[in-house]
């Protein structure tokens, strides 16, 4: 059997396992989901009418199509931190030793936990959006194509964002720790354009807002869905989205091929 074939089945074994985990245990991504979609009925019921006044006013129907797009983006943030605690459970409780002893390939037992909690974001993201919808949001700007290519960076982004929370799951010492080390994932969201523009924020923190991830990866869905001007935010969430994707990739190598002490 060639290398890559044994990748594949390996990876897809390892697909599996994980999740069988994520089915028998759904408890830790129902818990992280109901963040965004507590936040998503907070912000539109009760803060709705206030904040479109941010936005330029429209009420709560112009803020719940202004927020859905950086609340789908920290869907996937909330994902994924199950994510790094399940790798980090891997890492504490000795299996992952076990499977550097097998012969399988090395690199499926990450791959399968990328690819897993990929398709887990894609499947919160479609439920909240579901919320979205039920409760107004609506893309009527949006082409068949501009779904297509909203749909694929939300990918992208779960890519990138996967494989920094599987780093941050193989270097923390134990699950809770894993949990934290993650929670800037859930918490940078809150800190970018997802609310409120970054002109309305206070002048010394606006730097913070748009200079980090998030924004541009936001403010390029915000302009596929909504048909707001993107500029030169598409490019910016692309490279944004591969230099994590990269990033999180070698530091989960480096981590996994760590001898254990």
């Amino acid at each position: 059997m060639s290398s890559l074939a044994l990748a594949v089945r390996d990876s897809s074994t390892m697909l599996r396992r994980n999740l069988l985990h994520a089915r028998r245990y759904p408890s830790l991504t129902l818990n992280l989901l109901l963040t965004p979609i507590i936040l998503l009925l907070l912000f539109v019921y009760i803060f709705g009418n206030t904040m479109s006044a941010g936005i330029g006013g429209g009420g709560r129907s112009a803020y719940i199509a202004y927020i859905v797009p950086g609340l789908l983006l920290m869907t996937v943030g909330s994902t994924v931190v199950g994510t790094a605690v399940s790798v980090s459970n891997d890492m504490t409780e000795g299996i992952i030793a076990r499977f550097r002893t097998m012969a399988i390939h090395r690199g499926s037992v990450l791959i399968g936990h990328v690819i897993g909690s990929v398709l887990q974001s894609i499947a919160s993201v479609i439920l909240v959006g579901a919320v979205a919808v039920a409760i107004g949001f609506r893309s009527t700007h949006a082409t068949a194509l501009d779904w297509l290519a909203a749909f694929g960076l939300m990918a992208l982004a779960a890519l990138a964002l996967t494989w920094i929370a599987v780093g941050m799951g193989m270097v923390s010492p134990n699950a809770e720790a894993a949990s934290n080390n993650a929670l800037p994932l859930i918490v940078l969201p809150l800190i970018s354009s997802a609310f409120v523009p970054v002109h309305a924020m206070p002048g010394w923190f606006q730097p913070i807002a748009q200079y980090q991830p998030f924004t541009p990866v936001i403010e390029t869905l915000r302009g596929l869905l909504l048909g707001t001007d993107i500029g030169n935010n598409g490019w910016l969430a692309i490279a944004w989205c591969l230099a994590l994707t990269a990033l999180g990739y070698y530091w989960s190598k480096a981590a996994f091929n760590r001898e254990p002490k």
